[in-house]
C-alpha cells in the first residue's frame, strides 16, 4: 500500500519542471540581462516571475525581466501620454538588435518582439506553437523606492513593486521549505479547473492562507478551508504590495469559492482517513482534489469470504470422558420482587 506522504512526493515531481527545462529557462531569460547591462541607458535588470520566486511549475513557458533605465537618459518617460508606447517601442528595437533571430548582435534567439500594455513579449520558439517559449522584457524607471512601468492602453505609467512579492515569497519559503512546492501543487489544482484562474491568484491564497511547519496534507486542509471561506467573504485578491489592486478583477468569485469549498471538504476527509489509518481513502480524496497528476491508490487488498467454521482435527474430548451435557434444573428459590 503506497503512503501519503510517498504519494505527494510523487505528485510533486509530477508539478516540478525538470532540472535541465529550468535551466535553460534562465538562460533565456539571462540572455535579456546580459545584453541591457551593456547599454548605457539601462540602470539594472530585474529577474522577476515565478521562475525567479521559485514557484513555477511544469512547463515553463514564460519568463519575466525588468529593464529599469536611467530616467536622465530619457527625461519624457513617466509622463502620461505616448512615452508609455514609446519606452515599449525602445526596448523592442533593442531586443531586436541585440537578440533578433536574423541579425543580432550578441545572439541570434529572438524570432518576435511584440509590444503589448506593460511589456515587449519576445518570442524564442515559433510564434505559431501554443506552448511557443516567450520572455517579458518590461521597461521600467525607478522612483520613490518602487518601480514606474509603462500602459499602453491607457497611455499611463503606474506604480508596481514585483521586488515585494519575491521577499514575501523569499521569507515565506525560509520559513518553510515546503512552500513554494506547495504552491506549484495549488496552481496546478487551479488550472484543471473550468474557469479561468490566473497562477499568481493562487500564489498570493497561499502566502496568506499556508500555515508553516505542518505536514502537507494538514496544511493544505487548511488553506483549503481559510481561502475557502475568504473568497466566500468575497474579499478581493489584491497585489500584495498595495498598489495594482485585484490581481484578476473579472475572476468569478463565487465559483472560486465553490471549488475551494468543495477541496476543502474533501481535504477534510481526507486527513481524517489518514488519520483512522485508511490509507486508501486518503489518496483516493487527495486524488479528487488534484486529479491524474496525483498517484491513483492502489487497490484495497481482497476482504476473505465469510465460510463456515471448519471442523476440528481431532476431537476434543477421548471417548468415555466426554462431559455430561444433560439439562440440569435449578433449585427454586423465594426471592424477593418488590
Amino acid at each position: 500500500m503506497s503512503s501519503v506522504n510517498g504519494s505527494f512526493d510523487d505528485y510533486q515531481a509530477h508539478v516540478n519542471a525538470e532540472d535541465a527545462q529550468v535551466v535553460e529557462a534562465r538562460r533565456r531569460r539571462d540572455l535579456f540581462k546580459t545584453s541591457f547591462e551593456k547599454r548605457v541607458d539601462v540602470k539594472e535588470v530585474i529577474a522577476s516571475g515565478s521562475l525567479r520566486r521559485g514557484t513555477h511549475r511544469d512547463p515553463i513557458n514564460d519568463v519575466d525581466t525588468i529593464i529599469v533605465y536611467d530616467g536622465n537618459e530619457h527625461p519624457d518617460w513617466g509622463q502620461p501620454g505616448d512615452s508609455a508606447a514609446a519606452a515599449l517601442d525602445h526596448t523592442r528595437a533593442l531586443v531586436n538588435e541585440m537578440l533578433g533571430a536574423t541579425n543580432g548582435t550578441d545572439a541570434q534567439e529572438v524570432r518576435l518582439a511584440k509590444p503589448r500594455n506593460h511589456a515587449v513579449k519576445c518570442f524564442l520558439d515559433d510564434p505559431d506553437d501554443d506552448n511557443a517559449f516567450t520572455v517579458d522584457a518590461m521597461p521600467a524607471l525607478r522612483r520613490e523606492g518602487k518601480l514606474l512601468v509603462p500602459e499602453a492602453l491607457s497611455k499611463e505609467w503606474i506604480y508596481t513593486d514585483p521586488e515585494e512579492l519575491i521577499e514575501q515569497v523569499a521569507k515565506k519559503h525560509a520559513e518553510w521549505n515546503r512552500f513554494a512546492g506547495l504552491v506549484r501543487m495549488l496552481k496546478d489544482w487551479g488550472s484543471k479547473q473550468d474557469i479561468k484562474i490566473k497562477s499568481l491568484v493562487m500564489e498570493i491564497l497561499a502566502l496568506d492562507h499556508m500555515p508553516n511547519g505542518n505536514n502537507r496534507p494538514t496544511a493544505l486542509k487548511a488553506f483549503f478551508v481559510a481561502a475557502a471561506y475568504r473568497v466566500e467573504c468575497l474579499i478581493e485578491i489584491d497585489d500584495p504590495a498595495g498598489l495594482c489592486g485585484a490581481i484578476q478583477p473579472d475572476l468569478d468569485m463565487n465559483e472560486l469559492g465553490k471549488r475551494l469549498r468543495t477541496a476543502a471538504d474533501l481535504a477534510s476527509e481526507a486527513v481524517a482517513a489518514q488519520s483512522n489509518n485508511d490509507t486508501h481513502k486518503a489518496l483516493t480524496k487527495w486524488r479528487e482534489i488534484f486529479g491524474d497528476g496525483f498517484p491513483k491508490p492502489p487497490s484495497p487488498p481482497p476482504s476473505k469470504p465469510a465460510g463456515p467454521n471448519p471442523a476440528p482435527g481431532v476431537l476434543p474430548f477421548a471417548p468415555g470422558t466426554e462431559p455430561d451435557t444433560t439439562p440440569k434444573r435449578r433449585p427454586i428459590k423465594d426471592s424477593p420482587q418488590g
